[in-house]
């Protein structure tokens, strides 16, 4: 757990916050932050994703999110989204934005981390146009836990969008709202050494997985294969 805050607070301070150009290290180190926070999500059956869901998974995004400030709550972060191929095989992990503004009284700091598993192929594909609202553009739930076992509705596994936080009373089924993610392109250009963007890296095998990113993806894979 304390290796997991280090490295969302890292990453989060050295690149959004500080607003200072990240580096390819930078960018590696948001990759292994968003696998820790799957990894540190499914040790626990209380927030670990249910299996029916992994099952019908056909994307995942996963968030790292700071949220900071007096007066004016800013969310800052990261994440990264990943889609599963028609082979049955997941795609190159592809870093996107995260942001939210409240207004209200806001006093001291919080990290927030939450996963959302798509299951549908069409909402992905609202990032190609840079950005979307979750929880307006595509309807999104609190998705079933592995230590729910069946006391769930199975039309909830329908909606297109299924939300895991670590935030208690969130039940199965009830409405989320997450605020904008939006394409982060010039930073996949760096971590990939590449001129692709988010469509092909998602959708194309035009670019190599670099190994800093394939233990993501083989974790996607044993989880959803």
């Amino acid at each position: 757990m304390k290796k997991l805050l280090l490295l969302s607070l890292v990453a989060l301070f050295g690149a959004a916050l500080v607003r200072a150009e990240p580096t390819r290290a930078d960018l590696v180190i948001r990759v292994e932050t968003c696998e820790a926070i799957l990894q540190g999500f499914q040790r626990r059956p209380e927030t670990a994703i249910h299996a029916e869901a992994l099952r019908r998974a056909r994307a995942i995004i996963i968030l790292s999110q700071f949220k900071a400030g007096f007066l004016l709550g800013v969310k800052d972060g990261f994440g990264i989204i990943m889609v599963k191929k028609p082979t049955g095989g997941w795609s190159l992990p592809v870093i996107i934005s995260a942001s939210e503004t409240s207004l209200g009284f806001q006093l001291g700091a919080k990290a927030d981390e939450s996963i959302f598993i798509i299951t549908d192929d069409e909402t992905p594909k609202m990032l190609f146009r840079s950005r979307f609202n979750i929880g307006v553009d595509a309807k999104a739930v609190a998705g079933p836990r592995a230590a729910e076992k069946e006391r769930y509705n199975m039309e909830i596994l329908h909606t297109p969008m299924l939300a895991y936080t670590k935030s208690r009373g969130l039940f199965a089924g009830a409405t989320v709202k997450a605020g904008n993610i939006s394409r982060n392109d010039p930073a996949n250009f760096l971590l990939y050494n590449t001129t692709h963007a988010l469509p092909e890296l998602l959708y194309s095998d035009w670019v190599q997985a670099p190994p800093e990113v394939k233990p993501l993806m083989e974790l996607m894979q044993r989880l959803s294969p």
